[in-house]
């Protein structure tokens, strides 16, 4: 499960990321609310939490916009213990939950997982692309009643894949959304990843294969057998 963290003080979000981490969740976290509404209209996340009190835009503003765009993410307001109006315009502005500060990382984990399940509600676990598919909650790459296991970073270009099937993403695209904005992987670590997807797919009998476009990028495409010409 991956989620977006937005914090401005930096040693309280380093903390809390090290906890998410250790209990396997990806986290990508940021420290002003431009970035936390950048991030979250260009990535895809399961869970989104939200300080209120950060630079540049307050995370009510954040919220106020992403549930205006359409945005059904599931939304955790952190907010200051005494400041009930804010958790009440929070509510009322579309977010899911508020967990007062300071809090404990067990109560954190725990609003956490409840807000998760909630997201179960409407999002689909089960991506579908032609005859494969992909459990996003057990990492299952199946197709033809065959199935591999995709280590970390295979499932997320695969689920990245699913997710804009059709759609060229280029190699810088796929490194900022798979390794992180961050990242000091190089761009031929995309293509070794994409080199490690086609020959599960091609080992599973997919009638799906990931093309590239010079110069553009890579796609995931339904392949159409040609029908056999009658002799």
């Amino acid at each position: 499960m991956k989620l977006l963290y937005a914090e401005d003080e930096v040693s309280m979000s380093e903390a809390v990321v090290d906890i998410l981490t250790f209990h396997k969740y990806i986290v990508d976290a940021v420290y002003d609310g431009a970035d936390a509404l950048a991030y979250a209209e260009s990535e895809q996340y399961d869970g989104i939490i939200l300080d209120i009190m950060m630079p540049k835009m307050s995370g009510l503003e954040v919220l106020q916009k992403l549930r205006a765009e359409g945005c059904k993410t599931p939304i955790l307001l952190l907010t200051a213990k005494s400041e009930i109006e804010d958790q009440i315009q929070g509510l009322d502005l579309g977010a899911d939950d508020y967990l007062p500060k300071p809090f404990s990382m067990e109560l954190l984990l725990a609003r956490v997982r409840a807000l998760l399940r909630r997201r179960e509600e409407f999002t689909p676990n089960v991506l579908k692309c032609g005859n494969v598919t992909l459990d996003q909650k057990n990492y299952e790459l199946s197709a033809n009643g065959q199935k591999f296991v995709l280590p970390k970073l295979e499932f997320r270009m695969m689920e990245l894949m699913m997710l804009n099937k059709g759609i060229y993403l280029s190699t810088e695209d796929i490194l900022c959304k798979v390794w992180g904005y961050d990242t000091d992987a190089e761009y031929g670590t995309v293509w070794v990843y994409i080199s490690y997807l086609r020959k599960k797919l091609a080992a599973l009998g997919a009638d799906v294969t990931i093309t590239a476009k010079r110069n553009v990028g890579y796609t995931l495409e339904v392949t159409e057998n040609e029908p056999k010409k009658e002799k």
